[in-house]
């Protein structure tokens, strides 16, 4: 094979990884910060299986789903747009939010959360007014922004849980401006 052959062959496989192995995905918005910030770029792995405490996803926020008085899954729009959090809960396990500490707990045990830079003011957005503490269902994740204070995120009548499903990928790597592994 020569070297159009060769260069054919590369190509395509490039072009296979990424459209079904990874995705550059820009930052927009301050809601990651200190972490990411607005205009990075990030890798993020599509063959993503089962979602993490602790892992940074991009998520398709379509659709908000929040609890009824009753405690049953209400289905509301979300933001229509992708965004980027970090996943503090799975299915079955409870987040309580102390909004005047600004401390996340997550089945009881306080979050050791030193991404967390700008300020640990937490805002309660209607989600889940008078409910905490809250059990992430079956299928969904509890999703927050490291930058508290400006973070649209599952405290959010217009996010809440977020459906395992419309989580896109996992960020992997920042490929620009800095290249770096991302925590």
């Amino acid at each position: 094979m020569g070297f159009i052959g060769q260069l054919i062959t590369t190509l395509f496989v490039m072009s296979l990884i990424f459209t079904y192995c990874l995705r550059i995905v820009a930052v927009q918005g301050e809601s990651m910060e200190n972490t990411l910030l607005h205009e990075d770029r990030v890798m993020i792995g599509l063959l993503y299986n089962k979602p993490k405490a602790g892992d940074i996803a991009v998520i398709q926020s379509d659709e908000a789903v929040t609890l009824g008085d009753d405690g049953t899954l209400e289905f509301g729009d979300g933001v229509h747009k992708t965004v980027i959090k970090r996943i503090i809960a799975c299915e079955g396990q409870t987040v309580d939010i102390d909004f005047d500490s600004g401390v996340v707990y997550v089945d009881g045990e306080r979050l050791k959360e030193d991404y967390v830079t700008l300020g640990m003011t937490h805002i309660d957005e209607g989600a889940f007014t008078g409910q905490y503490p809250v059990t992430v269902p079956k299928g969904y994740v509890f999703v927050m922004g490291d930058n508290r204070p400006v973070s649209m995120d599952s405290r959010s009548d217009k996010i809440g849980f977020v459906s395992e499903d419309s989580i896109t990928g996992k960020v992997l790597i920042r490929i620009s401006p800095k290249i770096g592994f991302v925590e």
